[in-house]
């Protein structure tokens, strides 16, 4: 059995390749904004779990008018000045899979250089992770959001 053949414009196997082609486009279109989604996903877990009022030691605040209280030891980060909660980069990067399918890659990085040294801690600090919460907190929601049927739209 022959599924590709050729002959007039208007042959099976053109029609037949034709929509195959037209329906890979619109599936590609989908998986996209999926990732799209699961990045507002993780964002959306991140302001969740960098918000709060902390339990550690409190601080007062430069001009020392105000009160700070710092995260405690295995506490996600307390917001001081809320940049590390503001800056933040999210991305969707897309590649080529096995098969000629796509592949998505839904990326949120912060942009404050101490944010790896609040997550790991350092000699005289103990760490205050945050990104396996940011995860954690994420993951029912991009699952759901992966499991959703392709449609034909």
């Amino acid at each position: 059995m022959k599924l590709w053949s050729e002959g007039t414009s208007k042959s099976a196997g053109r029609v037949v390749r034709a929509k195959v082609s037209e329906m890979t486009k619109k599936i590609n279109r989908q998986v996209l904004s999926r990732g799209t989604r699961a990045v507002n996903a993780l964002r959306t877990a991140e302001l969740n779990v960098l918000k709060g009022q902390r339990s550690g030691k409190r601080y007062r605040k430069y001009p020392y008018k105000t009160w700070y209280t710092a995260s405690a030891p295995g506490e996600a980060p307390a917001r001081r000045t809320g940049n590390l909660r503001m800056h933040w980069n999210g991305q969707v990067k897309t590649g080529r899979a096995a098969k000629g399918g796509m592949q998505v890659i839904a990326e949120l990085e912060s942009q404050e250089k101490y944010a790896a040294i609040l997550e790991k801690g350092r000699s005289n600090m103990a760490p205050r992770p945050f990104v396996e919460k940011i995860r954690e907190e994420a993951a029912p929601e991009i699952e759901k959001i992966y499991s959703e049927p392709y449609t034909r739209r």
